[in-house]
C-alpha cells in the first residue's frame, strides 16, 4: 500500500510546509532502523541459543520480540514509507511478514481497507476479527490462539485460489497475493525440509517456538490500537497513541504513535513523534499509563463469561 500523501485543506493540525517536510522519507534512516532490528536479533537469538535451562524461557520471549516485531517492519514498508526506494520497501516487507508469520502482499491490500474504513461496521477488516467480549477471551486473545488459527485458514484458503472470499482484494492483485503466499509457504516447507535432513529441529526452535513465546505482546500492543476507540471515520478519536518506553518503540518502528500514524499515513516512521507534538492536545485516545493501563482499564471492562448467544425465537 502506498500511503496517501495529505495536504493542508484547512482542517490539518500540522501546516502544509512542514507536512512537506516531515513527509521526506529516507533510506539510510530506514536501513539504520533495520540493522539494529537485525542487530537485536542475532544477539538476542545467540543468548536464546547459549542460555542455561532456567533462562531458556525468558531468552526464547526476548529473542522472540524481535521476530513478531519485525511485522512492524512490514507495516511501515507496505505503507512505503520505512524507505525511500520503493523495491527496498518491497522487498524489506517480504522477508519481515516471512519472519513475523505475516505476508506483505495480501496485508497490503487488508491494511488499505483497515485504513479506508477504519473502525466502520461491515467494512473495516480488522473488526471481523475476534475481540475479547469476556476474561476467558481476552485471555485466547492474548494468547494468539485466534490469530494462529485466523492466519492458518486464511493462508489455506488463499494457496487453494479462494482469493475471492477477501473483498479487499481486487482481481488484478489476486495472482499476485496467490503466487506470495504459496512462495511463502514453500519457504516455510523447505526450511522444516532442511531440519529434517540435518537432524535438528532448527524450525521449531530457532523460529515457531520463540514466535509463539513472545506473540502475546504483540496482541497486546496492536489490541490497544483501537479498542475502546470511537468507531467513526475520525482519526483523532477513533485510535489510541499509547506512550511506552524507547525499546518498544525502536522494534515496533514508532508504531505507537498510532493516532498520529492513521491522521498522516504518509509520515515515515520517524517522523511521527514530531507530529505527535502537534497532535497530541486533539487527540482524545493517548494512554499515558502506557499498555498496562489500556489492558487494565479494558479488564475493567470485561465480564467474566461471554454474553449469552442470543438464539432466534
Amino acid at each position: 500500500m502506498t500511503a496517501t500523501n495529505e495536504t493542508d485543506d484547512g482542517s490539518s493540525p500540522i501546516a502544509a510546509e512542514d507536512l512537506r517536510r516531515l513527509q521526506q522519507r529516507s533510506d539510510a534512516r530506514g536501513l539504520l532502523r533495520l540493522a539494529g532490528h537485525l542487530g537485536l536479533m542475532f544477539g538476542t537469538g545467540w543468548l536464546y541459543a547459549i542460555a542455561p535451562p532456567l533462562l531458556v524461557l525468558p531468552a526464547a520471549v526476548a529473542y522472540g520480540f524481535t521476530l513478531v516485531t519485525m511485522f512492524a517492519a512490514m507495516h511501515e514498508s507496505i505503507h512505503a514509507t520505512a524507505f525511500k526506494t520503493r523495491w527496498i520497501n518491497d522487498a524489506v516487507g517480504w522477508v519481515a511478514g516471512l519472519l513475523s508469520f505475516y505476508n506483505s502482499t495480501f496485508y497490503r491490500k487488508y491494511h488499505w481497507w483497515h485504513h479506508r474504513f477504519t473502525q466502520l461496521r461491515g467494512k473495516d477488516p480488522e473488526l471481523d476479527d475476534p475481540r475479547p467480549t469476556s476474561l476467558s477471551t481476552y485471555a485466547l486473545e492474548l494468547s494468539g490462539a485466534y490469530w494462529w488459527s485466523g492466519k492458518l485458514k486464511t493462508y489455506v484458503a488463499i494457496v487453494r485460489g479462494r482469493v475471492s472470499d477477501y473483498p479487499f482484494i481486487d482481481e488484478v492483485a489476486r495472482p499476485s497475493v496467490v503466487r506470495s503466499v504459496r512462495l511463502q509457504l514453500a519457504t516455510y516447507g523447505a526450511a522444516i525440509a532442511l531440519s529434517v535432513v540435518a537432524g535438528h529441529p532448527w524450525f521449531l526452535v530457532y523460529w515457531l517456538l520463540p514466535v509463539a513465546a513472545a506473540q502475546p505482546f504483540l496482541r497486546a500492543f496492536l489490541l490497544a490500537e483501537h479498542t475502546g476507540c470511537s468507531e467513526d471515520a475520525d482519526a483523532m478519536t477513533n485510535t489510541r497513541t499509547t506512550w511506552t518506553i524507547w525499546p518498544v518503540r525502536f522494534l515496533m518502528w514508532e508504531m505507537p504513535y498510532h493516532a498520529e500514524h492513521h491522521r498522516y499515513p504518509a509520515l515515515p516512521f520517524f517522523a511521527l513523534a514530531a507530529a505527535h507534538a502537534s497532535l497530541e492536545p486533539r487527540l482524545t485516545h493517548v494512554a499515558r499509563s502506557g499498555y498496562l493501563g489500556v489492558h487494565a482499564e479494558l479488564l475493567r471492562t470485561l465480564p467474566k463469561r461471554p454474553p449469552p448467544i442470543e438464539r432466534p425465537v
